[in-house]
């Protein structure tokens, strides 16, 4: 009697099984391929964020240093020449020394903005002093950049008006124009075009020793 074999059958996926399959294999790329631009975007975000929390503490280091140890430095060092300190409510010009490590000696700085397509940058200028001179240096386009997209830099500068009396209470007001007289505090308010504003910035100069300045008094931060 012979045997009959019955045919095996070969189990395999459906077309169904296999339209399911690659459209769950589809959705886990999609899901992977979202978590990593995810990932991507957060850490472009953190390295923007640090650069910025970085720019900011050097600026701020860096003003905070020079403008409490600035000079009270005069025009041909003559007593009767105007000092050399120029605020307006986007620049600051002054005259400060840098310790040994930064290039030390005296020189004249001007922090203010560029512009740089749809934002500025802040920037800071400095040239060594010609002691000769009668005007304003020309700082020219030679500039290093503390912090880039900047939407807008403004600083203020609390103190009494030229030739007010010492009773008189003083104010903040966005110049300076007291040739004789620095101001009491200098703020600087900074806003980045795509980040919150830095924390304000104010700053009590202290006057190193005078220069060209014989009788300076640092009770009312004038020469008498």
């Amino acid at each position: 009697m012979t045997r009959r074999v019955l045919p095996t059958r070969e189990h395999g996926f459906t077309l169904i099984e296999l339209t399911i399959s690659l459209v769950l294999l589809a959705l886990m790329a999609s899901v992977l391929y979202g978590s990593l631009s995810l990932a991507g975007m957060s850490w472009d975000r953190g390295e923007a964020k640090a650069q910025q929390t970085s720019e900011m503490r050097l600026t701020e280091d860096f003003l905070r240093r020079t403008l409490t140890s600035q000079h009270p430095l005069r025009f041909q060092k003559v007593l009767e020449k105007p000092l050399y300190f120029v605020g307006t409510g986007d620049s600051l010009s002054y005259a400060a020394a840098l310790p040994g490590r930064a290039g030390a000696g005296m020189y004249y700085f001007k922090i203010g903005v560029s512009p740089n397509g749809d934002s500025s940058r802040l920037t800071l200028s400095r040239v060594i002093p010609d002691y000769a001179a009668t005007t304003l240096p020309d700082f020219g386009n030679d500039f290093s950049i503390l912090a880039d997209r900047i939407a807008e830099v403004r600083f203020a500068y609390f103190g009494r008006d030229p030739d007010a009396a010492d009773t008189v209470t003083p104010t903040w007001r966005d110049r300076w124009d007291d040739p004789q007289r620095l101001p009491d505090l200098i703020r600087m308010d900074v806003k980045p075009a795509s980040s919150a504003a830095w924390p304000t910035l104010v700053v009590e100069p202290r006057v190193a020793l005078q220069v060209g300045c014989p009788n300076w008094n640092p009770a009312v931060r004038r020469c008498t």
